[in-house]
């Protein structure tokens, strides 16, 4: 009988230690200084190619006030970005209404100010100036550059560094252009690329199909009254070239920096095919 007795009473007393060593002393509240200050410390900002494209930064209170607040910011940029060129900023200054601790400052990015192939990306430093300017994120930091999104209308115009490869005969730089781009899909479409070879008679343009669905390629569906195939070989003067891809080599692009790598074979139209690998690889 003792044992069936003895283990509750352990565990009665296990339960008042517990409670006693649980019980806390009251904390005593207290309401932080008023301050200004960011609700985070930095950013990422890609700029799009729309009129809309803009970025939104928090400014926060650290204690709600009775009448609205206004915070002042001052912007500086450690890459030169320039206001009217890589961006604008509406206002310098932001209104908290009363009873609130949270409004933005916006910035509004300009895409021409991130042109392809330029690698530009900015850094603004913004900064809280005037009333209660806090002990901890007083300066925000955003970094800008440009969009990536594949837009077939920015591919359009002159590659005046292209340069190729037919076997191991190189040639270059010279001109070529795009001439005109058309959608197939959201991840697909067109480009017609002018004065490739670089010959006189020149080519007429080609044709080539960009697929950005998964990794950038591109191919070209054959096609032939490309030119005098005498540009290719005297030989076969005043007969006409036929182009089509070469088997197991497809071209790529590398939009954000505009450049496209066209792979293909040549042939003569009805008589057959050129062995080498014609590479045109054009850059702005």
């Amino acid at each position: 009988m003792k044992r069936h007795y003895f283990l509750p009473f352990l565990g009665l007393f296990a339960f008042v230690v517990i409670i006693h060593s649980c019980k806390k002393d009251a904390v005593a509240l207290t309401t932080p200084p008023f301050q200004a200050h960011f609700v985070d410390a930095t950013g990422s900002y890609i700029v799009k190619d729309n009129p809309a494209s803009e970025f939104k930064i928090p400014v926060g209170l650290t204690t709600r006030r009775t009448s609205a607040v206004t915070v002042n910011v001052t912007l500086t940029s450690p890459t030169n970005a320039a206001s009217g060129v890589q961006y604008t900023l509406p206002s310098s200054s932001v209104t908290i209404p009363a009873d609130s601790t949270i409004q933005y400052i916006t910035v509004k990015g300009i895409y021409a100010g991130y042109p392809l192939g330029a690698n530009r990306r900015d850094t603004l430093l913004f900064t809280i100036t005037g009333e209660a300017p806090g002990d901890f994120n007083q300066t925000y930091t955003l970094i800008m550059q440009g969009s990536c999104d594949v837009n077939l209308n920015n591919l359009l115009g002159a590659y005046a560094n292209t340069n190729e490869l037919f076997g191991t005969s190189a040639y270059g730089p010279y001109t070529t252009t795009i001439t005109a781009v058309q959608s197939l899909s959201a991840t697909s479409g067109t480009i017609t690329v002018s004065n490739i070879y670089d010959v006189v008679p020149s080519w007429a343009p080609i044709t080539f199909t960009l697929d950005w669905s998964s990794g950038n390629k591109i191919t070209l569906v054959e096609q032939s009254g490309i030119g005098d195939a005498g540009t290719l070989n005297t030989t076969y003067a005043g007969s006409d070239i036929s182009v089509r891809p070469f088997a197991g080599a497809n071209g790529t692009f590398d939009y954000c920096n505009s450049k496209l790598t066209l792979k293909m074979q040549t042939g003569v139209t009805g008589l057959g095919w050129f062995p080498d690998l014609y590479t045109v690889t054009m850059q702005r």
